[in-house]
């Protein structure tokens, strides 16, 4: 497992790098990932406005940064992700803004397609779910995981499938909707549960 994981921190990206990414192939009229269509560029454009939005409007409460302060070790949050997906441009400004916190967290993202063999190392009840934290302290060793959502949004969808067998057009935009009204404070919540465990 470390020598999968020492395999894809050699092909990561600051958020800015992979912000950079996503927007030069914009211009070429392409996603991220090996396939392309124009839905996933769709996907991709809607996803850029959105995260310039979030990385100017979101918060990190003053309790969450209290928290993140607390971190004494240098850890590294690997965050697999890609351009098309939407629950990773409503996670990643937060994620970002909550690294920024403290000089001992460094944030990497990698690109799922070009990593399978580490996102196979994390499925999600059996599937590529994306973005999909690992966070590691300098040894490699695994501290916690997160991903691909905030818990309150993991239960939405798990009882949106229960009832109707599968996520429609109206529970994304549910979805949506619920992203925005949080802004951005239950992947806070969560984060503060996952490093209470590890400190």
């Amino acid at each position: 497992m470390k020598d999968i994981i020492k395999k894809s921190l050699q092909k990561t990206y600051t958020y800015q790098a992979y912000k950079d990414l996503v927007k030069t192939l914009l211009l070429e009229g392409k996603s991220t990932g090996p396939n392309q269509s124009e839905d996933l560029t769709n996907y991709s454009l809607l996803n850029d406005k959105r995260m310039k939005r979030l990385d100017k409007t979101i918060n990190i409460l003053d309790d969450t940064k209290q928290f993140l302060k607390t971190i004494k070790s240098p850890q590294t949050w690997l965050v697999l992700t890609e351009g098309w997906c939407g629950d990773a441009a409503q996670n990643l400004p937060v994620i970002h803004k909550m690294a920024e916190v403290n000089s001992n967290i460094n944030l990497q993202l990698v690109l799922r397609d070009e990593n399978l063999e580490l996102m196979d190392l994390f499925l999600t009840n059996g599937g590529r779910s994306i973005p999909k934290l690992i966070a590691l302290d300098k040894d490699l060793n695994i501290l916690f995981t997160w991903g691909p959502r905030p818990q309150t949004a993991t239960n939405m969808v798990l009882d949106y499938k229960t009832k109707h067998g599968s996520l429609d057009a109206k529970f994304k935009q549910d979805l949506q909707v619920w992203y925005n009204k949080d802004k951005g404070e239950s992947i806070q919540n969560d984060f503060k549960e996952l490093i209470n465990k590890i400190i």
